[in-house]
C-alpha cells in the first residue's frame, strides 16, 4: 500500500498538458496544481481558512525551517503539522536540502550528509537522509520529499555528475528510512543540471525505486527560461506517466503554463506571497506595482476579471495607501489576491484540458497578459 495514488483524466491532445487526481491521506488534489508554500508552518499573511476557500488543495512546509524552530519533537507532540497548523487537507514538504545547500560557506557537504550552522544562532547540526525523513515523519506531512543536493547553476559536468549520483544514494536511504509508506509517500528528485545524458541517468536510476511519484529539481536555479524549457522537454520524457510529476520552485504564471503544457502536475514558489509583500500584484493584464504615483487617485479594482476577497472589496488607491504606510494589511491583501489568482488560473487550465482547448486557453492569457 502506498499513501499517493495518481489517476489520469485526460491528456491534451496537441500537447503533452494532462488533467489527474493525486489520491492522498488528507483529501483528493486535483491536477495541474499550484501549492502555496508555508514555509514555518503558515503562508505569511493567510489564515488557513482563507487559504482553504481560495480554493488551495495542498501547502508545502519545509523541514529546516521546522527542524530548526520549533523543532519538528514539538509538532510530533502536537499531533503532526495538521494539527499544529489547522490544516487538513494536503501538505508536502520539502527535505532541507536546498535550504542547507544555499548555505554557501556555512554548511559542508559529505557523503553520509551535509553539516551547517543554523542561520538563527550559529548552532551547529547534521542533516542526513534519515534525518530528514525522520523530522517529515514527524512532521506526518503527505508527500515527503527525498533529501537530495541541487547543483548550482552554472557547474560544470563532472560535478553535476557526482551530485547526482550522491542523489540517488541519498535517494535509496530515504526510502529505507520511510517506515510509514501507507501514511507518508516519499517522492524521488531527478537532478542532473542542464546535461540531458545526465538527466536520463538520474531518472533511469530514480525510477526503478518504483516510488509514488518523482520531481524535477535543480531548474529556475538562475538559468535562462528558454534553457529551462528545453531541459523540461526531455526530463518529462524520462518519468512515468502513470506517476505524479512535479517541478519544484516555479510559480511565475508563464512558467506554470510551458510546464503544464510538457506534462507537469504540480508546482510551487514562494514568489506570489513575496512580492505581494514588496507591493507587487499579478493581473489578468500584467504585473501591477501598487506604490506608483498612477495609482494615487484609482478607485477601480486591482484586477476588474478577478473575483477574489481583495478585488472585490478594495480599490487600487486604497492598496497603494496601505502599502506606502506599511500597514499589514497590504501584504495580507496583496498575498489574497496573487494567491488566488494563480490557484484560479490553474483551474481553469484544468478545464481547458477537459475541454481539449488548452493551447487556446493559453493564447488568451498570454495576448491579455503581455510581457513576462
Amino acid at each position: 500500500m502506498t499513501a499517493v495514488k495518481y489517476e489520469l483524466i485526460k491528456t491534451d491532445s496537441r500537447s503533452n498538458a494532462r488533467r489527474g487526481r493525486v489520491h492522498t491521506p488528507h483529501g483528493i488534489i486535483e491536477t495541474p496544481v499550484f501549492m502555496p508554500v508555508g514555509t514555518a508552518a503558515t503562508v505569511k499573511a493567510m489564515r488557513p481558512d482563507e487559504v482553504e476557500k481560495m480554493g488551495a488543495q495542498i501547502i508545502l512546509s519545509n523541514t529546516y525551517h521546522l527542524y530548526l524552530r520549533p523543532g519538528h519533537e514539538i509538532v510530533r507532540e502536537a499531533g503532526g503539522l495538521h494539527k499544529f497548523m489547522n490544516w487538513d487537507k494536503a501538505i508536502l514538504t520539502d527535505s532541507g536540502g536546498f535550504q542547507v545547500f544555499s548555505l554557501g560557506d556555512l554548511r559542508k557537504i559529505t557523503e553520509e550528509g551535509v553539516q551547517f550552522r543554523s542561520h538563527i544562532d550559529g548552532s551547529k547540526h547534521m542533516l542526513t537522509p534519515e534525518k530528514s525523513i525522520e523530522i517529515q515523519m514527524a512532521l506526518g506531512s503527505d508527500i515527503m520529499m527525498a533529501f537530495d543536493e541541487c547543483a548550482p547553476y552554472p557547474a560544470d559536468r563532472s560535478y553535476v555528475k557526482n551530485s547526482l549520483e550522491r542523489t540517488t544514494r541519498w535517494l535509496a536511504r530515504c526510502k529505507n528510512a520511510n517506515t510509514n509508506t501507507e501514511n507518508q509517500a516519499l517522492f524521488g528528485i531527478m537532478q542532473g543540471g542542464m546535461y540531458k545524458d545526465l538527466r536520463y541517468q538520474s531518472a533511469m536510476e530514480i525510477v526503478e525505486m518504483d516510488l509514488p511519484g518523482y520531481s524535477i529539481g535543480g531548474l529556475s536555479v538562475g538559468e535562462p527560461k528558454p534553457l529551462m524549457y528545453e531541459v523540461l522537454d526531455y526530463c518529462v520524457d524520462y518519468l512515468p506517466k502513470n506517476k505524479p510529476r512535479y517541478l519544484m520552485g516555479v510559480g511565475s504564471p508563464d512558467c506554470l503554463f510551458e510546464g503544464v503544457e510538457r506534462g507537469i502536475d504540480m508546482f510551487d514558489c514562494v514568489l506570489p506571497t513575496r512580492i505581494a509583500r514588496n507591493g507587487t500584484a499579478m493581473t489578468s493584464h500584467g504585473r501591477v506595482i501598487i506604490k506608483n504615483a498612477q495609482y494615487e487617485h484609482d478607485f477601480t479594482p486591482l484586477d476588474p476579471e478577478c473575483d477574489c476577497y481583495t478585488c472585490r472589496n478594495y480599490s487600487r488607491a486604497y492598496l497603494r495607501h496601505l502599502f506606502k504606510s506599511n500597514e499589514i494589511l497590504s501584504s495580507m491583501l496583496l498575498t489574497n489576491h496573487n494567491l488566488y489568482f494563480l490557484i484560479n488560473m490553474m483551474k481553469k487550465m484544468r478545464q481547458s484540458i477537459e475541454e481539449d482547448r488548452f493551447l487556446e486557453y493559453k493564447k488568451e492569457f498570454y495576448d491579455k497578459y503581455g510581457k513576462f
